[in-house]
């Protein structure tokens, strides 16, 4: 895997130009006025019958004059469809039958009516990768470590979701582990898929505290208690998304100088799917090794470049095929944390977090905090030039008014 850029966080190491500084400064003001749309969103775990657990969460969010749909599945590797419609009352189609068939594009699972679909895409975790740390791989892969081998998420059991399904925070998760595993690494611990949907605009309360609208929802991704092959084991993720004919969908890095939500994270990432608003993945390259994240649990977050997958198969989403049909993919690499410094075996804890959504992602303003400290420090040196030119004006009328006595 080859670091596509240099991680943008890190304490000291933000030099933002001035015309960045005053661009976000200018900007601050009419972001901060925006009107947010908002949605009815519902969330609904879709019966599958008895038998195993066939989780398939259907996450509805209807606005004024469209509707979005998000189809999150662990059937086959987690994977998620996100379709956006152009009337309120637009809804899914899962005939059960054909979707477990070998053939689930035959009407297996559908979003009617289709001529109302304005735009549509998925994305799939496919790979949980660990690496040893202390033994760094030398070649053109530039591997941060020598890999282990890889656990496929489509060979994963799963927790029925409808016991982790919470209305009041629209939020459900899919817990898992190996069906197999002889060496117990998940004995004691799992790998969680946290999805929450938003009906308006606002920040979690922990970080990253990705700035989210009604038209996002947001996924945590979480390593709890898996015991780790190596000491300094590092971890990362596999995720796949569809091509666009021949080329891949266009990965984009923004860069700020308020890091108040993240501390020392100057920096996002996004996904974008087409070059107009159509939609997106964004995240900050940031992960972190301790439940209540904070700057000394921050872990950096590497990305490799985006490739088609055209000379190795991928395990197969029943729940893309059947809405898509055969596709070819795209797909990237998400490695969290490095060799030195915190990760993930001070506590046997990673945790990850992004946004997926449609339309324009959203855009930080200036914080209040970042705000006040520039009008301190722009408005201290005009303060001085302004006592330092009443003094000038006193000193000048004073000595204006002396007359000689003779």
């Amino acid at each position: 895997m080859r670091g596509s850029r240099e991680p943008g966080w890190g304490w000291g190491r933000c030099t933002p130009s001035p015309m960045l500084f005053v661009s976000l400064l200018l900007s601050a003001a009419p972001l901060g006025l925006l009107g947010e749309e908002t949605r009815q969103v519902s969330l609904e775990v879709i019966p599958g019958g008895p038998g195993s657990p066939k989780n398939l969460l259907h996450i509805r969010a209807v606005g004024t004059n469209s509707t979005l749909h998000y189809v999150w599945s662990s059937l086959g590797p987690p994977a998620v469809l996100l379709v956006a419609t152009n009337t309120p009352h637009s809804s899914l189609s899962v005939n059960w039958s054909v979707l477990l068939s070998p053939e689930p594009e035959e009407g297996g699972l559908m979003v009617v009516p289709k001529d109302s679909i304005q735009f549509s895409s998925a994305l799939v975790f496919t790979r949980l990768l660990e690496f040893d740390s202390t033994h760094v791989s030398k070649g053109p892969a530039e591997l941060p470590g020598k890999p282990y081998p890889p656990y496929s998420l489509a060979e994963f059991s799963w927790d029925r979701i409808n016991g982790s399904l919470d209305p009041a925070t629209l939020s459900a998760t899919f817990r898992g582990r190996p069906r197999d595993d002889p060496a117990k690494a998940f004995a004691n611990g799992s790998l969680a898929f946290r999805v929450q949907a938003f009906s308006g605009p606002g920040r979690p309360s922990q970080p990253p505290r990705l700035l989210h609208t009604a038209n996002t929802s947001q996924l945590e991704v979480a390593l709890v208690g898996v015991s780790p092959r190596g000491n300094r084991s590092l971890f990362g993720l596999e995720v796949a998304t569809l091509s666009q004919g021949p080329s891949c969908p266009f990965l984009q890095e923004q860069h700020s100088i308020d890091d108040e939500y993240a501390p020392a994270v100057f920096q996002l990432e996004q996904l974008l799917w087409g070059s107009g608003p159509s939609g997106f993945m964004q995240w900050r390259p940031v992960a972190f090794s301790q439940k209540q994240g904070s700057r000394e649990s921050a872990l950096p977050c590497q990305l490799s470049p985006l490739h088609l997958t055209l000379t190795y198969p991928l395990p197969q989403s029943p729940i893309v095929r059947a809405f898509f049909g055969p596709q070819t993919f795209c797909a990237f690499n998400l490695t969290f944390g490095a060799p030195t410094g915190p990760g993930y075996w001070d506590q046997l804890y990673l945790s990850w977090s992004m946004l997926l959504g449609v339309g324009s992602p959203p855009v930080d303003a200036l914080s209040p905090l970042v705000l006040g400290i520039m009008a301190v420090a722009l408005g201290t040196p005009g303060l001085m030039l302004l006592g330092g030119g009443l003094i000038l004006l006193l000193r000048h009328t004073r000595y204006s008014e002396y007359q000689p006595l003779n």
